[in-house]
C-alpha cells in the first residue's frame, strides 16, 4: 500500500488540513512520545499511519521555494 493513501484532504474533516491526524501525530512524536506509545493510545491508526505522516513532512520540507 502507498503510505500516501493514508493521508486524506476533505474540506469537512481537519478544518481541511491533512487527516490520519498528522499535526498531531508529528507533534507527539516531536514531544518525545514513541510510536508504540501512539498506537496505545489511539488503537484505530496502524504503524503504516504514522510513517505516512513522517513522509508527509518529509516532503514538505524539502519543497523547493524561488526568491524573487
Amino acid at each position: 500500500m502507498n503510505l500516501e493513501s493514508r493521508i486524506t484532504y476533505n474540506l469537512l474533516q481537519c478544518g481541511g488540513k491533512p487527516c490520519v491526524r498528522v499535526s498531531d501525530i508529528l507533534q507527539m512524536l516531536g514531544a518525545g512520545v514513541s510510536s508504540e506509545e501512539i498506537l496505545q493510545d489511539f488503537p484505530d491508526l496502524e504503524l503504516q499511519d504514522i510513517l505516512a505522516c513522517l513522509l508527509y513532512a518529509a516532503r514538505r520540507v524539502n519543497l523547493e521555494r524561488l526568491a524573487a
